[in-house]
């Protein structure tokens, strides 16, 4: 079962629409242009196709409160939507289930599937933050994770972000060992919305055990992305952060 709705909800309200028309009655103006500028949407880099409405995250969660009892379809029927606050909702919903100590197994692999069936909705960088950690991440913890080494190499930018952004649940959890081998995978990615969250996997590895990012950083300081390196060094010193960038090549960053 999926975890308890909010009491005084109605079973019958649990439906894309609803949600829907409720991230209608709280948008503005104002906060479209906000958000527009921040997403640069409609430019053909990345998110291609959202449709910003203007409304803020913390309202988007909000209203996901009142909704986490939604059923798998109606998720799906979320994810269709091109309005981007819709499907931030249906993500929020995913990660709200997978996270609760209620749900099945059963009902994590079908959060699990559906975010993998349904990667072409889940098409900026903020939605697949939001639900990889968990919902991937969380539900491959403790299973094989042959799956992120292919979605690695997938040429679609996404899958390959899953991949990484997805190890943040191991690396929390002192489990580096796949991790690096996804850094490895892509520590030369064209993209910026790549390079970005390895540099921040390498970031937050490294708290865990610096003399192991140290060793990955002597073998791959002088070669990767400036962008990837000035992220995995944000803990170093002043002199460590100065000789390893004075070792790395400067690639210019195709992303926004």
């Amino acid at each position: 079962m999926p975890p308890r709705a909010v009491a005084g909800d109605s079973a019958e309200g649990w439906t894309a629409a609803n949600y829907i028309e409720g991230v209608q009655e709280v948008r503005s103006d104002e906060q479209q242009r906000k958000v527009q500028r921040y997403f640069k949407s409609g430019k053909g880099q990345y998110g291609e196709g959202d449709v910003f409405i203007g409304v803020p995250m913390g309202e988007v969660f909000k209203l996901s409160k009142r909704f986490i009892a939604m059923p798998l379809d109606e998720l799906e029927k979320l994810l269709e939507s091109p309005i981007h606050e819709a499907r931030a909702g249906a993500v929020k919903i995913m990660w709200v289930q997978a996270t609760a100590k209620r749900t099945t197994e059963e009902r994590r692999q079908e959060l699990f599937d559906l975010y993998l069936r349904r990667i072409d909705r889940i098409n900026n960088w903020d939605l697949v933050d939001l639900g990889a950690p968990e919902v991937v991440g969380g539900y491959l913890f403790k299973r094989p994770r042959d799956l992120l080494f292919r979605l690695a190499r997938s040429e679609d930018l996404w899958e390959r972000r899953t991949a990484i952004v997805a190890t943040y649940y191991f690396v929390r959890r002192g489990d580096l060992d796949d991790g690096y081998r996804v850094a490895e995978i892509l520590i030369n990615d064209p993209h910026d919305l790549i390079r970005k969250p390895v540099g921040s996997f390498l970031r937050w590895a490294g708290q865990k055990d610096l003399p192991r990012l140290t060793e990955f950083l002597d073998r791959y300081a002088a070669t990767m992305p400036r962008t990837t390196l000035r992220y995995a060094l944000e803990h170093f010193d002043a002199e460590s952060r100065a000789h390893y960038m004075g070792l790395a090549k400067a690639t210019p960053p195709t992303g926004p």
